[in-house]
């Protein structure tokens, strides 16, 4: 199964001296059952982009709150053992869950498939989505404008033997 566990590039720095991405449990993304259903698509492609978007939704979070961290939405895609990741039953179609998952342990930066990376281009947006989070959460519609402007820039993929230049 392919997960999508969100990250900031200190903490792609972290896994890659680490070896591994954790600590557990770890907050990641995938095609789950509730995505299917939320996003209507047989498409598996489809599906995992959804739930690579979902994950950057997620390191945006985690930007907003690391102020020190480059502004840019890091996404590493992982293969894990079927049933490794668990959605979490009680959230069942609740939109803020769709596509999560937990790994009960942490996951070996060996078994990463691929990093994505926002480009250079995309910092000033994703810098001003990481300080209208919070406004956005609270229904302001023009922070939620600002939030969405970073969906605008696709992240970039990069080999995992890429990753030490990315943290550079």
């Amino acid at each position: 199964m392919r997960v999508y566990v969100p990250l900031t590039l200190p903490g792609l720095a972290e896994a890659l001296k680490a070896g591994e991405l954790g600590p557990a449990p770890l907050d990641a993304y995938a095609v789950t059952p509730a995505l299917r259903e939320w996003y209507v698509s047989d498409d598996i492609e489809e599906l995992e982009y959804a739930a690579l978007n979902r994950a950057a939704a997620a390191s945006l979070r985690r930007l907003a709150g690391n102020p020190s961290a480059p502004r840019r939405r890091v996404v590493v895609a992982v293969d894990v053992a079927d049933g490794q990741a668990v959605a979490d039953p009680d959230r069942g179609l609740d939109q803020s869950a769709l596509g999560e998952v937990r790994v009960a342990s942490a996951i070996p930066l060996s078994k990463a498939a691929a990093v994505h990376v926002d480009g250079p281009d995309a910092e000033a947006d994703v810098s001003a989505a990481a300080a209208a989070l919070g406004a956005a959460d609270q229904g302001d519609d023009d922070a939620q404008f600002t939030v969405d402007g970073a969906e605008d820039h696709e992240l970039l993929w990069y080999a995992t033997q890429e990753i030490p230049n990315l943290i550079d």
